[in-house]
C-alpha cells in the first residue's frame, strides 16, 4: 500500500513538472515571435501619423538640398542630402516592420500641402543666391527640430523615441553646419522656429556623434 502510494506522488510530481516545462516554452515562444504585447509595443495612431509625416519632412529636406546642390555645387548641400536619405530610410524600414501602407511620390512632389508649399517657395528663393541657399538649409533643420521634439514629447514608444533622438541629433549637427555657411559669407541666421535660447544651445555646441 505505501508502495503504492509512492509511485502515485512520483507520478504527480512528475506530470506538475512537466506541466510547468511546457507552460515555461510557450512563454518563450511568445516572446521569440512577439506575440507577448509587452515585448513588441503596438504603434499607436499617433505614432503612425509622425512616421509618416516626419517621412515627408525628411524627403523635403533630401529633394531640396538635392535641388540645391545642383545649382549652387556646395558641399554641405552634397553631404547631407545624403544624410536626409539615410533619415528616410530609417523611417522607412519601422513602416516596413509594421506593416504600414505608405507613398513616397516623386522628387519635388508632397502629399502634405504644407510640404508642398515649403518645396515651392525654396524651389524659388533658392535659386536667387547662395546666401538664400544656406538660409533655406538651416531653416529646414531648424522645423525639423521643433518637429521631431514634439513628436518625442507626444510618444511612449521606445523604438520611436530611440529614432527620432537620432533623427534629431543629424539635424542639429546639420544647423550647426549651415549656420557655418551663413557666417563664413559675413551673414547671419535668426531661428523660424526653435526658441532664440535653443538654438543659442545647439549653436554654441559641439558637433554630435549620432549613431
Amino acid at each position: 500500500m505505501k508502495k503504492s502510494r509512492s509511485i502515485q506522488l512520483k507520478s504527480l510530481l512528475l506530470l506538475v513538472i512537466s506541466f510547468t516545462f511546457i507552460i515555461s516554452c510557450n512563454d518563450s515562444d511568445d516572446i521569440l515571435t512577439g506575440k507577448n504585447q509587452n515585448f513588441n509595443q503596438i504603434l499607436s495612431e499617433a505614432d503612425i501619423e509622425a512616421l509618416l509625416f516626419m517621412l515627408e519632412e525628411e524627403k523635403l529636406a533630401r529633394d531640396t538640398y538635392t535641388y540645391l546642390n545642383d545649382l549652387w555645387s556646395i558641399n554641405q548641400f552634397a553631404n547631407i542630402k545624403n544624410s536626409e536619405q539615410s533619415h528616410m530610410n530609417a523611417i522607412e524600414n519601422q513602416l516596413i516592420k509594421n506593416n504600414i501602407y505608405y507613398t513616397i511620390l516623386p522628387d519635388g512632389e508632397f502629399a502634405n500641402q504644407e510640404l508642398q508649399d515649403l518645396y515651392n517657395q525654396f524651389f524659388i528663393d533658392g535659386a536667387i543666391s547662395p546666401a538664400n541657399a544656406f538660409q533655406i538649409g538651416a531653416t529646414i533643420e531648424d522645423l525639423d527640430i521643433v518637429d521631431l521634439q514634439d513628436y518625442i514629447n507626444a510618444t511612449s514608444n521606445t523604438t520611436l523615441l530611440t529614432i527620432f533622438g537620432k533623427l534629431q541629433c543629424g539635424s542639429r549637427n546639420h544647423l550647426r553646419s549651415f549656420v557655418s555657411g551663413i557666417e563664413n559669407i559675413g551673414a547671419t541666421y535668426t531661428p523660424q522656429f526653435l526658441s532664440q535660447d535653443a538654438y543659442n544651445v545647439i549653436i554654441s555646441s559641439n558637433q554630435e556623434t549620432c549613431n
